[in-house]
């Protein structure tokens, strides 16, 4: 009998991005003329499972998106994507996830988001996807969901032997027994430093001392450092940092999202877990070097593909 390949399965948000290009931020109570505006299909979770498949791995969703066209959208993105959307629910009644998000001219970003249909997610959720929890060797969950879901999503997936993987973004206070069921945990610095509780520098050298303080929590902890480069520990006593890959800077939208699906396939693949990071890195840089229509696809293709 062959084994099933490898399967990334990402539990978690879906989210219609509306993106602006502006000088700068606005700050409170100015006004700034922007350059230009464009739609994306994002949530951590979605860009995360595109991100897996774009590996090349087996990559699935399960989520909830409203009753309406951004929520046709985002079905449609996932499924020309690659991502199996099977388990992502139309939720009646609740709007789709969607979120503002303003750049500037240096390539940083400013985001608010509204986190509708994904409030709605649970254990029904889990339950309607028995198989597909029983076949993932990588779970993914991050923080834009209700909690209580991401615990039931872990329980069972654990309960088959699977990993889990917790992007515990944006920062929240995590219960103990989301803490107690998170095989890897991966955050940027200011994640780091209030799940830690100390202050983090948001340089190599902080994210190695940031990764070191979390293990106390977590079995195995992953900081990213934006452009300085990424660290990793683990109680087993393994600990690395890899510098960024140089690259000139388009936009760093999503490269956090990017790294996360990368390094979560390269897991699902068995790879150790310095060669996994090594080609998430890789994965992020290249995004991040790359303009957002060519980096994320047409996001109208996506809309036509859907039934």
């Amino acid at each position: 009998m062959t084994a099933s390949p490898p399967l990334v399965t990402v539990f978690g948000s879906l989210h219609y991005d509306i993106m602006v290009e502006a000088p700068d931020r606005p700050r409170k109570g100015e006004t700034v003329t922007g350059h230009a505006w464009q739609p994306k299909c994002g949530g951590k979770g979605g860009n995360q499972a595109v991100s897996a498949a774009r590996a090349g791995v087996r990559s699935a969703m399960i989520g909830a998106v409203g009753d309406d066209d951004f929520g046709r959208v985002l079905l449609g993105n996932l499924e020309c994507k690659g991502v199996d959307s099977r388990f992502v629910r139309v939720a009646p009644g609740a709007g789709s996830g969607m979120s503002v998000a303003i750049f500037d001219d240096g390539g940083d970003y400013g985001a608010v988001i509204v986190s509708g249909s994904n409030l709605t997610l649970g254990e029904k959720d889990i339950a309607a996807a028995t198989e597909m929890v029983a076949h993932t060797s990588v779970l993914l969950l991050q923080n834009e969901v209700p909690q209580a879901a991401n615990i039931a999503a872990a329980r069972a997936v654990r309960r088959h032997g699977g990993r889990i993987v917790l992007n515990a973004a944006p920062a929240r206070k995590l219960t103990g027994e989301l803490i107690a069921l998170t095989d890897i945990v991966i955050v940027n610095a200011i994640e780091a430093e209030f799940l830690a509780g100390i202050p983090v520098v948001d340089t190599l050298k902080g994210a190695a001392e940031a990764a070191r303080m979390l293990v106390d929590f977590y079995p195995a902890a992953i900081v990213t450092a934006g452009g300085e480069g990424v660290a990793y520990c683990d109680r087993d006593g393994q600990a690395f940092a890899l510098a960024a890959i140089p690259v000139k800077v388009v936009s760093t939208h999503g490269a956090g999202d990017e790294f996360v699906g990368a390094f979560a396939a390269g897991l699902a693949r068995g790879h150790q877990v310095e060669v996994a990071i090594a080609a998430a890195n890789a994965a992020a840089a290249l995004l991040v070097a790359t303009p957002e229509t060519e980096a994320r696809g047409d996001l109208r293709q996506g809309a036509e593909t859907r039934p």
